[in-house]
């Protein structure tokens, strides 16, 4: 009698190579209670089974904000079919300015898929907080005027709502690409 056994079974599976920041664990940013630019509460259970990338900016940012969300659509049209796989979020940490009528605007200009969120300022907080991310008003030149200093990266959680990357601002789409079809699979 021939014995045969086959080695690729016994194999685990290979973790993912990620491009980006892995933060497969981490004990924070687990969920967040906002509502989206269309006046709907948000948590992030409502996009289990989507990969979702979640950006802190604020809609009169001149450089990091803007160029983030051009960055996510390049991601996304690069993505093809597997983008309606994915769900980009983006939280305003300027809510004395960025009305919900502001975030329906701006946000899907940039992919009519993409998702504003927003709250007050506690809630702002509380997500910030939750996140780790830094956020600063800074006085403008002009009276009343001001812009606010931030992080300036994304975080992306698995279809399962967990986190796992962060993604630093300027690294252009292909290193994204690469670690969300990592994501998909």
């Amino acid at each position: 009698m021939l014995a045969v056994t086959l080695a690729a079974c016994d194999k685990p599976a290979t973790p993912p190579s990620f491009q980006n920041t892995d933060l497969t664990g981490l004990d924070y940013a687990r969920d967040f209670a906002l509502t989206d630019h269309n006046g709907k509460p948000r948590t992030l259970a409502d996009f289990k089974g989507k990969v979702v990338v979640m950006f802190f900016g604020f809609t009169q940012c001149p450089d990091v904000c803007p160029t983030t969300m051009a960055e996510m659509a390049a991601v996304m049209k690069e993505l093809g079919p597997d983008a309606d796989k994915v769900q980009v979020l983006f939280v305003t940490i300027d809510p004395a300015r960025d009305t919900r009528e502001l975030l329906a605007q701006y946000v899907p200009a940039f992919d009519a898929r993409f998702l504003g969120l927003y709250g007050d300022a506690d809630a702002t907080a509380k997500v910030a907080k939750e996140f780790k991310v830094f956020y600063a008003k800074v006085p403008g030149k002009a009276d009343g005027s001001y812009s606010m200093d931030h992080t300036a990266a994304s975080y992306v959680f698995d279809r399962n709502g967990k986190i796992r990357l962060f993604v630093r601002h300027g690294k252009g789409p292909a290193p994204i690409v690469h670690d969300i079809k990592q994501l998909l699979n």
